[in-house]
């Protein structure tokens, strides 16, 4: 009986090629690894170098700020920046004034910009498209541009701030919490991003309550409006960090001292012959606790707001 012979030498070529492929395959995905996680280092430190330099430079001394200003660790840590910057000037006031601002302007971003995004995305009416696009196109005009308009309409603002009916005799809404936060109100982005975000939402829910009687207005407000709450969040953050941050339109708008805000107050710390680096940076870190705060509570809805727009 004659042996059958087996081609060893042909089967193994194949197996040797496959072994390398799949070391290959596997080399290139540790080099991309690699390259990722130096990316992802890079960016890191880049964005948070700063951060570690403004807080180092807030706990020098002021001989220590100019001696070693690129250093980010104090030799000789203390506290008097911080005791400084709350006390030069009325750190408090400007504190809740800024805390006013930010508050009011996000929830009347939230509002109406849901209530204009709701419009938009769930009812049919002649002219939507003109009004979203009006809309969008207005987020192309800088906001430079529309200062002195929106000076002079809330200047002579009928009936408030001792303006008569047409407009004349006092400051309108001139020197109020009002100048702030109603020219942002509703904002074109704040309506955008809600119309995006209600147009995810199935159109059967609102069709449902109006068969049983529902008016519109309670259909947005008890169906749609909870299931947004993951929009709301980004949306409320992003708001209310513009709101904290702004520093040019309060400074226009509020001529009384004892209406301005953090940022304002910040820019006291720099004149045109010195700069007070310890209290300004003591400052800014405090100025910086409270978008930080309002990040770390509603970062929950925020991933979820992330996880939603990404699975649409």
């Amino acid at each position: 009986m004659t042996a059958t012979a087996t081609p060893t030498g042909s089967a193994a070529a194949p197996s040797r090629d496959g072994q390398q492929l799949r070391r290959r395959a596997a080399a290139v995905r540790r080099t991309k690894t690699t390259a990722w996680w130096i990316g992802v280092c890079l960016v890191s430190i880049v964005t948070v170098a700063p951060l570690i330099w403004t807080l180092a430079t807030s706990l020098k001394p002021a001989g220590e700020i100019l001696a070693h200003s690129l250093s980010l660790v104090p030799q000789h840590p203390t506290v008097d920046n911080f005791v400084q910057a709350v006390t030069t000037v009325p750190y408090g006031r400007y504190f809740v004034n800024s805390l006013v601002l930010g508050v009011g302007g996000a929830v009347a971003n939230l509002f109406f910009g849901s209530l204009a995004g709701y419009a938009l995305a769930k009812l049919r009416f002649a002219g939507r498209q003109a009004v979203f696009v009006t809309f969008l196109s207005s987020l192309m005009v800088p906001s430079i541009v529309t200062m002195i308009p929106t000076f002079l309409i809330l200047r002579h603002f009928p009936l408030l701030g001792g303006n008569d009916l047409s407009g004349n005799g006092g400051l309108g809404l001139i020197n109020t919490y009002w100048a702030v936060i109603v020219p942002g109100a509703a904002g074109a982005f704040a309506v955008f991003f809600m119309k995006q975000f209600f147009e995810s939402l199935p159109d059967e829910l609102g069709e449902a309550a109006r068969i049983d009687g529902a008016g519109e207005f309670r259909i947005f407000a008890v169906i749609y409006f909870p299931l947004t709450k993951a929009g709301l969040a980004v949306l409320g953050l992003l708001s209310f960090q513009a709101g904290w941050n702004n520093f040019l339109w309060p400074l226009i708008v509020l001529n009384d001292p004892k209406m301005m805000t953090v940022q304002v107050g910040l820019a006291g710390f720099v004149n045109n012959y010195t700069t007070n680096y310890g209290p300004l940076m003591a400052g800014t870190i405090i100025t910086m606790l409270p978008v930080l705060v309002v990040f770390i509570l509603a970062q929950r809805w925020i991933i979820e707001g992330i996880a939603h727009a990404g699975t649409k």
